[in-house]
């Protein structure tokens, strides 16, 4: 069982592998069992995934291939941390949603029941 979260930093296919679609097929499989592994080991279910892509050197292909929606961009500021602040560049967010009710229960106010 694939047991910890995935980091798109470490998401490398060595140019010597050809295989077609391989990129969006392994991240269609990782986006399938996302919610039943974060069950299994933290007890609850994410709604959504979430990625940065730098468009200076990635088009973000494999997501869009993959079904991950292009929400926009960052604003290039960085984390925002109290005392600290580092410069970066806007990055492009990907929002893969694992649900079919993912907007709804990120909407609903807490408290309320779903119908």
């Amino acid at each position: 069982m694939w047991r910890g979260w995935w980091n798109n930093s470490r998401f490398l296919i060595f140019p010597h592998v050809r295989v077609a679609h391989l990129a969006s097929h392994v991240l269609g499989q990782l986006a399938r069992r996302a919610r039943a592994d974060w069950l299994d080991h933290w007890g609850f279910e994410p709604l959504l995934l979430e990625t940065f892509v730098d468009p200076r050197h990635y088009a973000g292909t494999c997501y869009r291939a993959a079904g991950w929606q292009l929400l926009g961009e960052t604003s290039g500021r960085g984390l925002a941390r109290p005392g600290q602040s580092y410069q970066s560049t806007p990055r492009q967010v990907w929002v893969k949603p694992l649900c079919a009710d993912g907007r709804d229960r990120l909407c609903a106010v807490p408290g309320n029941s779903r119908s």
